[in-house]
């Protein structure tokens, strides 16, 4: 039949349009005065380049022939063997090289390990609020998202009791976002050691996305299960590049796990992309050997502007602050409307672009994220003014 489209595979239908296309459309082709622009609080990004030499960095390798190449499959053994120094060094632990693979990104880092665990009929645990990102690849693939319920009087942690109680026999991972995004709270160690132990005694796979970790304030690991000589058996850990070096446009994250884990991952990987971006692989391999102290003036930056943040709920009565930490802050809005409507007003009244709660999850309606990374500490008050004049 003429004008007849390719017919679309049925689990597709029920995964939801990428959340941050459809924020962006409350805000497409408008203009906006010089007094008042556009706060975009949507999409976690830095509010920062590069620092220069990265740049230069970059503008050289361009010129480097082998820069254009295909890389191996699961990244440049070079960086490979730096991360895993990196990360080695960060938890107190041993992590070699062989148990690490380079992405394209975080999300390639979940979505390669979700398929090599799980298939359509099975279940995965995915607390709410959840990066809606996870759920949709989940949902693409058939495979059934059984939620953590939100414990707002926690900040947002999970209830371990509660996830004992989901897993069933076809339950693969447990999924664990800290820092959590969207709501910034940091799970402690205690907890992902509980969530570890209860993945390891089902026999199932803790999936522990870690994008926010340079963020993280203090000197103590984030958590110790890397210093259990049990981990890879049910440790899946994934991060991003992206936020720490400025990099989101390059595509570049990590996958770490076993080697057996890995080569199966090395399949899947081959089909999607082959390998990583050349040019991000090498930019993330400069950061990781020469922008420590960069990166810990960014973290220090971040810490005041979450703290400029923090000061401002507590100043006002009408937006409830329930967690805040890394890139986000998770508020309860005073209004008798779905977050949704809430979220499309604040574009439409006061040029502040946020997600509503309902993107990332069931029960949700009454809260929307801010991802205050993206402003600079001198637009607080100007954010804050602009909630409170919310209407």
């Amino acid at each position: 039949m003429a004008g007849a489209e390719p017919r679309v595979m049925a689990w597709l239908g029920t995964v939801e349009p990428p959340a941050i296309a459809a924020a962006r459309a409350w805000v497409a082709g408008r203009a906006f005065p010089a007094e008042r622009p556009l706060i975009d609080l949507a999409q976690a990004v830095p509010s920062y380049p590069p620092p220069p030499d990265l740049i230069e960095h970059l503008a050289a390798a361009v010129r480097d022939p082998a820069a254009h190449r295909y890389t191996e499959i699961l990244g440049l053994p070079s960086l490979r063997e730096a991360h895993g120094a990196h990360l080695s060094d960060v938890y107190q632990a041993s992590i070699p090289a062989s148990h690490v693979a380079i992405t394209a990104g975080c999300n390639q880092a979940f979505c390669v390990a979700i398929q090599a665990l799980a298939q359509a009929g099975d279940s995965v645990l995915l607390p709410t609020p959840w990066y809606f990102n996870h759920k949709m690849w989940l949902d693409a693939l058939g495979i059934e998202a059984r939620p953590l319920s939100f414990r707002p009087d926690t900040g947002g942690v999970p209830d371990l009791a509660e996830a004992a109680r989901l897993i069933n026999d076809r339950t693969r991972a447990i999924v664990l976002v800290s820092p959590n995004n969207p709501t910034g709270a940091i799970y402690p160690p205690a907890v992902l050691r509980a969530f570890f132990d209860l993945a390891q005694s089902r026999g199932i796979a803790l999936v522990l996305d870690e994008t926010y970790k340079d963020f993280l304030r203090g000197d103590q690991p984030a958590h110790d299960l890397f210093t259990d000589p049990t981990w890879p058996g049910t440790l899946i850990q994934l991060y991003s590049f992206s936020k720490v070096f400025a990099l989101t446009g390059h595509r570049v994250g990590s996958l770490v796990a076993s080697p057996g884990f890995l080569a199966a991952v090395e399949k899947l990987l081959d089909c999607i992309a082959i390998c990583a971006p050349n040019l991000g692989q090498r930019a993330a391999l400069y950061g990781l050997q020469h922008l420590a102290p960069w990166v810990a003036s960014n973290r220090a930056e971040l810490s005041a502007r979450a703290a400029a943040f923090r000061d401002g709920f507590a100043a006002q009565q009408r937006w409830q602050l329930i967690s805040l930490g890394a890139y986000f802050a998770y508020v309860r809005h005073p209004f008798d409307a779905p977050g949704l409507a809430v979220a499309e007003r604040l574009a439409a009244t006061q040029n502040l672009l946020a997600l509503p709660g309902s993107f990332f999850g069931v029960g949700q309606d009454a809260y929307v994220r801010l991802a205050f990374a993206n402003a600079a500490a001198a637009a607080v008050p100007d954010v804050m003014a602009r909630l409170d004049a919310a209407a």
